[in-house]
C-alpha cells in the first residue's frame, strides 16, 4: 500500500515553462536577499530540510534564510510577497513532515540570536519566536515563576508552539500567553492581546496567516525549588513514555480528550508496524519513528495504513497533528 501521488495533468511544455519561471524567480530572490539583508545573514539554496527536522526525512527548500532582526524578516516577507513566492516559517522542525520533493519556495527560520531572547519582566517573560521551549521553562524556574514547566518537554520553539497551540501535561501554550507580536506577509508588525486571539486544539488560526515574532507569557510566583521538582517530574514521565528514535512527536490528534490516539492504535496491535524504516513506536503508539533510512513516502504510507486500520476497526477518522509540507518526488 502506498500514499497517493499527486500527479499533474499539465502539458509537458507548459510544465517546463512554469519550472523555468520558478527557477528564475528563485534566482532573483537569492540575489535580492543578498542585497537587502545584513551581511552575514544565512541564505542557502537547495537546503536539505531533513537535517532541520526531528524526523530526519524530506527534500530541500529552494531557499532557506535566517534573518536576525525584525527589519530583516520584514524585508524577506515583503520581497517574497512582491514575487508571489510561498513562504514557510520553520521552528525547530519537531512537528513537521517534509515530503521527499521538498518545498518549492522560501523557508524562513527564526533561529538567529535576535529572535531567541528570553527576558524577565516581573511575573512576565518576553520570549522571541526562535527561543527553545526548554530554555523558556528553565528561565522561568530561575526567576521563580510557575506555570510554564510543561514547556520543558516540548522539543520546539516558541513560534512553533504558538502556531499549533502546543501542549503537554494538561496545559496548552495559550494558557500562559498574555500577548503576541505578529508580522503579516508584507512586513507590517502589530501586538495582539490574548483576549483577541481565537485558539483551538493544536491550532491558532491567526498564525496560519501571520508570523509570530515574540510572545509575552505570564507565570505565577513560586519558589524555584518547587518549580524544579515539577519540571523533574515531567521530564521523567516524558522519558519513560516517549521513544528516543527520531520522530515528529505525536502524529495524530486525539479524537477526544478521553480517547487518546495512541491508545486506539495500541489496542489494534499496531505497535512495531513498519513501512521501510518508518515504524509505529513500540514505546508510544502515537509516535512514528525513523529507524535510520526512512523516507517521507515511508512515513506517509504508514500514516495512511494506521488511519485505514483505525477507521475500519473503530469507525474513527484520525486527523494528523504533524504538519505535512511540500510535494512528492517526481
Amino acid at each position: 500500500m502506498s500514499a497517493p501521488l499527486r500527479l499533474s495533468s499539465e502539458p509537458v511544455g507548459d510544465l517546463v515553462e512554469r519550472e523555468a519561471r520558478h527557477a528564475e524567480t528563485i534566482s532573483y530572490l537569492f540575489r535580492d536577499f543578498h542585497i537587502a539583508l545584513p551581511k552575514g545573514t544565512m541564505i542557502l539554496r537547495d537546503e536539505s530540510l531533513a537535517r532541520r527536522t526531528t524526523l530526519r526525512v524530506g527534500g530541500p527548500a529552494d531557499l532557506y534564510v535566517e534573518p536576525g532582526t525584525e527589519d530583516a524578516l520584514a524585508s524577506v516577507m515583503e520581497l517574497c510577497s512582491l514575487r508571489s513566492m510561498p513562504v514557510f516559517l520553520l521552528g525547530r522542525g519537531s512537528n513537521l513532515l517534509v515530503r521527499d520533493g521538498g518545498f518549492r519556495g522560501v523557508v524562513v527560520s527564526l533561529a538567529a540570536a535576535g529572535f531567541s531572547r528570553i527576558e524577565g519582566e516581573g511575573v512576565f517573560l518576553r520570549v522571541g519566536a526562535g527561543a527553545r521551549l526548554k530554555q523558556v521553562a528553565v528561565e522561568a524556574r530561575r526567576l521563580g515563576l510557575a506555570g510554564l514547566e510543561f514547556l520543558e518537554g516540548i522539543p520546539g520553539s516558541m513560534g512553533g508552539a504558538l502556531r499549533m497551540n502546543a501542549g503537554a501535561m494538561g496545559r496548552w501554550t495559550f494558557d500562559a500567553v498574555e500577548q503576541i507580536r505578529v508580522m503579516d506577509h508584507y512586513g507590517a508588525i502589530r501586538d495582539v492581546a490574548r483576549s483577541a486571539i481565537d485558539v483551538e486544539y493544536r491550532n491558532c488560526p491567526l498564525l496560519r496567516q501571520e508570523v509570530a515574532v515574540s510572545a509575552l507569557l505570564k507565570g505565577d510566583p513560586a519558589p524555584p525549588d518547587e518549580v524544579r521538582e515539577r519540571m523533574d517530574t515531567y521530564s521523567r514521565k516524558r522519558w519513560e513514555s516517549q521513544p528516543n528514535q527520531p520522530s515528529a512527536g505525536c502524529t495524530f490528534k486525539n479524537p477526544s480528550p478521553n480517547l487518546p490516539a495512541g491508545r486506539l492504535i495500541d489496542e489494534l496491535g499496531l505497535k512495531g508496524t513498519r513501512v521501510g524504516d518508518a515504524m509505529v513506536s513500540d514505546v508510544h503508539a502515537n509516535f512514528l519513528v525513523n529507524l535510520g533510512r526512512a523516507t517521507a513516502r515511508d512515513v506517509l504510507t504508514l500514516i495512511q495504513l494506521v488511519r485505514d486500520r483505525v477507521r475500519d476497526a473503530r469507525g474513527i477518522q484520525l486527523e494528523t497533528e504533524v504538519e505535512i509540507l511540500g510535494e512528492d518526488s517526481p
